[in-house]
C-alpha cells in the first residue's frame, strides 16, 4: 500500500512537469521541490486537473508537510473563531510569513487522528480531488493527459492508480463528511478542500458551500478558514 502521507506532501506540493512550462524538467527534480516544499507550487488541482488555482501557497505551511500544513491553517482559524474575533477583523501587521500553530495534544493534532496519520490524510487527498473536479468532468483525453503528467512527475504503480480510480468515481461528499470524526477533523476536511481551489466559478463556490453546510460547520469559522487560507496564498 503505498503512503497516503506522502502522496498527501506531494500533491500539494509538485510543481508537476506538462502543468506549466517545465515540461522538460526532469521527474525526480519535481517529486525532490514536492519533498522540499511540501504546500508550495501546484496543489493537487493543478497535478490532476492542470489548474494554478490552489498554487503559490507561502511562509511556514511550505516547510511543515501537507498533513501538518492542513491541521495548523484549520486549527488557527477555529483559534480565531473560538475567541469571538471577527471574520475579516484588521489583523497587526505581520513582520514576516504566517506562522502555523502547532496544534499538539489537541483534537487538530494529526498524530491523534481516531483512523490514525494515514487514513485521515487519505482522507484528505480524497477531499482535495472531489474539490478540483467540482468545476468539470474530466473525459478520456483529459484521463489520458492527467496519466501522462502524474508519469512524469514520477507516480506510478498503487499511487497513480489510486488517484486514476478517483478520477473514475463520482463524487460523494457524503462519504467524506462521514470520514470526519470529529469537529476538528471537519474543519481541516474543509480546509483542505479549500487550499485545491480558488472558487471563482459558480460550480466551485457552490461546492464549498454545500460541503460546509453538510459538515455543518458554523458560518463565522467557515469564514476564518478563508481568511486563514488566504493569509497563506500569494
Amino acid at each position: 500500500m503505498f503512503d497516503a502521507r506522502q502522496l498527501l506532501d506531494d500533491l500539494l506540493g509538485s510543481n508537476v512537469p506538462g502543468t506549466e512550462k517545465t515540461v522538460r524538467q526532469p521527474a525526480g527534480g519535481a517529486v525532490q521541490l514536492a519533498r522540499d516544499n511540501p504546500i508550495a507550487t501546484g496543489a493537487i488541482a493543478a497535478v490532476l486537473l492542470g489548474t494554478g488555482a490552489g498554487r503559490a501557497v507561502t511562509g511556514t505551511a511550505l516547510r511543515v508537510g501537507g498533513l501538518a500544513a492542513i491541521a495548523g491553517l484549520a486549527y488557527k482559524a477555529y483559534q480565531n473563531y473560538q475567541s469571538g474575533q471577527r471574520p475579516g477583523a484588521a489583523q497587526p501587521e505581520q513582520a514576516g510569513p504566517l506562522a502555523l500553530p502547532a496544534p499538539t495534544d489537541t483534537p487538530f493534532d494529526p498524530k491523534l487522528a481516531p483512523q490514525g496519520e494515514a487514513e485521515f490524510a487519505l482522507v484528505l487527498v480524497r477531499a482535495m480531488i472531489a474539490a478540483a473536479r467540482a468545476d468539470g468532468r474530466v473525459d478520456d483525453a483529459e484521463r489520458s493527459h492527467i496519466s501522462d503528467r502524474l508519469r512524469l512527475a514520477g507516480y506510478g504503480g498503487e499511487a497513480r492508480d489510486f488517484l486514476l480510480a478517483e478520477l473514475e468515481k463520482p463524487v460523494d461528499v457524503d462519504a467524506l463528511v462521514a470520514a470526519a470524526r470529529s469537529d476538528a477533523q471537519k474543519a481541516e476536511l474543509y480546509t483542505a478542500s479549500r487550499l485545491a481551489i480558488e472558487p471563482d466559478t459558480a460550480a466551485e463556490r457552490g461546492y464549498l458551500d454545500d460541503l460546509a453546510d453538510r459538515l455543518r460547520l458554523p458560518g463565522p469559522l467557515v469564514e476564518h478558514i478563508e481568511q486563514t487560507v488566504a493569509e497563506v496564498k500569494a
